[in-house]
């Protein structure tokens, strides 16, 4: 939580859960239209990873893709680089420690800050859906924006300019 309220020299209760729900949220976002993939999963692991790969062959069917990712063990399994290849993806790798540079990591924030946040007692499977829900609903320039690729300091600036965006 961000933040909590409470009378002034009173301690603020802070419910606390007994369990670690887990959820993994995953998205793509198309840098040059702003269209968007959002799923989740209850694990992160390479059948996870093959599963987003197919899912992003189908929805931008005949597009060259480009996938720029972190080094994580599913993106690098054989398997999964194996699928991008025969898909016909090809996987860029992100320098370590700079998650500055995914887009989607910015929408991340966005959705921790303005969604999120301040949820005394969230419900995990109502929390993901809010997540997903909130993402989709904005535009696509919206997304762009918010992930900052509308940006003049965006670092693929020039490629988008170079392919007319």
């Amino acid at each position: 939580m961000r933040a909590v309220w409470a009378r002034k020299g009173a301690q603020a209760a802070v419910p606390i859960l007994g369990f670690r729900g887990k959820r993994v949220l995953y998205g793509v976002l198309n840098v040059q239209t702003g269209t968007a993939l959002v799923r989740q999963a209850r694990h992160w692991n390479q059948g996870t990873f093959q599963e987003v790969l197919r899912a992003i062959r189908r929805t931008w069917r005949g597009w060259r893709i480009v996938l720029f990712l972190d080094r994580g063990s599913p993106h690098r399994a054989r398997a999964s680089q194996a699928l991008a290849r025969a898909l016909g993806i090809a996987l860029r790798w992100l320098p370590v420690a700079c998650p500055e540079l995914n887009p989607v990591d910015h929408l991340w924030r966005h959705v921790k800050q303005d969604v999120l946040a301040n949820e005394p007692v969230p419900a995990l499977d109502t929390s993901v859906a809010r997540a997903c829900a909130y993402i989709m609903a904005l535009s696509p320039r919206e997304r762009l924006r918010k992930a900052g690729v509308l940006s003049k300091r965006f670092w693929l600036r020039k490629v988008l300019q170079e392919n007319g965006k």
